[in-house]
């Protein structure tokens, strides 16, 4: 049975890690004139609980005109301070971004940036930096599910 490929508001998600939870949710919301799209990843029950394996953010604004914008905007959003939070370049195939814990994220273009999550006790660094690095954009720029796509071991 092929994998299901995942398209996250125009983003295509070309490598997923393996051991991801089964239970995938979408979230669309804004903050301070930005909208988010989400789609999450979980691994549990509702007995014993849930946790986030995985989560890929897609955020479209004015205020993320450039990197600096974006760092500003999201360590605003994290409540961290922008002196100090995510200040480790990260290179998305040329796209500018940053590094925070575990999540790398870029200015995809002017007005678009992308968050990659993974569960650092469960995933690995380069795990994470495979992820990040198999989201591309589509042309379609809407949220969907559908067709096929790569996983494997990292």
């Amino acid at each position: 049975m092929p994998e299901r490929t995942h398209v996250v508001d125009g983003f295509r998600l070309g490598w997923l890690p393996p051991g991801l939870g089964t239970s995938v949710s979408d979230f669309t919301y804004e903050w301070d004139d930005v909208s988010f799209t989400s789609r999450v990843w979980e691994t549990g029950s509702d007995d014993a609980g849930w946790r986030v394996d995985m989560q890929v953010t897609v955020m479209r604004g004015d205020v993320l005109s450039d990197p600096a914008a974006m760092h500003a905007y999201l360590a605003r959003y994290h409540e961290r301070d922008p002196e100090t939070w995510a200040r480790t370049p990260f290179d998305h195939l040329g796209d500018p971004g940053f590094r925070a814990e575990t999540a790398l994220f870029w200015l995809a273009e002017p007005g678009v940036a992308v968050w990659v999550h993974l569960d650092g006790e469960r995933f690995s660094d380069q795990q994470l930096v495979r992820t990040a690095c198999g989201v591309t954009g589509t042309t379609s720029g809407i949220a969907t599910t559908s067709g096929t796509a790569t996983s494997g071991t990292g």
